[in-house]
């Protein structure tokens, strides 16, 4: 049981690291009197830095908030997308730049996903826009109005199906997972 005790306390101290008042901040130490009064580190990346003060309306900043996290979840799969054609290269699998295999679809034999003509052989950039701009409209439409989140289920981080692991279940765990994704969501933002 002093395992238990221990780990649960190491657990609490780092999740608490990221929330409230003796949270790191934006300066650092020099953080003092920098912060606003409304970002008192109750949610997830707050390092108290507001100098526009965007976040003052609690309305306006649950919607930054928000768009943030979606945008940072699409920041992170974009960031794994540019990996993909370095790693697959071009329909002769050889290596190629992922900042050129957009190109690719201009080419006389048009584009093979994975190198595959048989997955998707994509020939012309508008239906492929088109296809993008439907598919993400239907399923952001979907998201708005919903989605597959259910009653009663928080619209960012869901968990039940959309947490088939149960590395939510654990509060802590749960509350130091959130900070980790929007910390790499923010990263993956600026690599892109």
């Amino acid at each position: 049981t002093t395992t238990k005790a221990s780990k649960a306390t190491r657990v609490v101290t780092r999740a608490s690291m990221w929330y409230g008042p003796d949270r790191a901040k934006w300066l650092g130490p020099y953080s003092d009197n920098a912060c606003p009064s409304y970002l008192k580190g109750e949610y997830p990346g707050d390092y108290g830095w507001d100098s526009a003060g965007l976040s003052a309306d609690p309305e306006t900043f649950a919607s930054y908030r928000e768009a943030e996290l979606i945008h940072a979840r699409w920041g992170m799969l974009g960031a794994l997308g540019c990996v993909g054609p370095e790693l697959t290269g071009d329909s002769s699998l050889a290596p190629n730049p992922w900042f050129k295999q957009g190109a690719l679809i201009f080419a006389d034999g048009g584009l093979d996903y994975l190198g595959n003509p048989s997955l998707v052989h994509a020939q012309s950039i508008i239906a492929v826009l088109a296809c993008q701009v439907v598919l993400m409209g239907l399923a952001e439409a979907y998201r708005v109005n919903g989605g597959p989140a259910g009653e009663g289920l928080d619209k960012l981080h869901p968990g039940e199906s959309f947490d088939p692991l149960g590395l939510a279940d654990d509060p802590d765990t749960f509350a130091e997972l959130k900070v980790k994704e929007i910390k790499n969501g923010r990263l993956a933002l600026v690599s892109i």
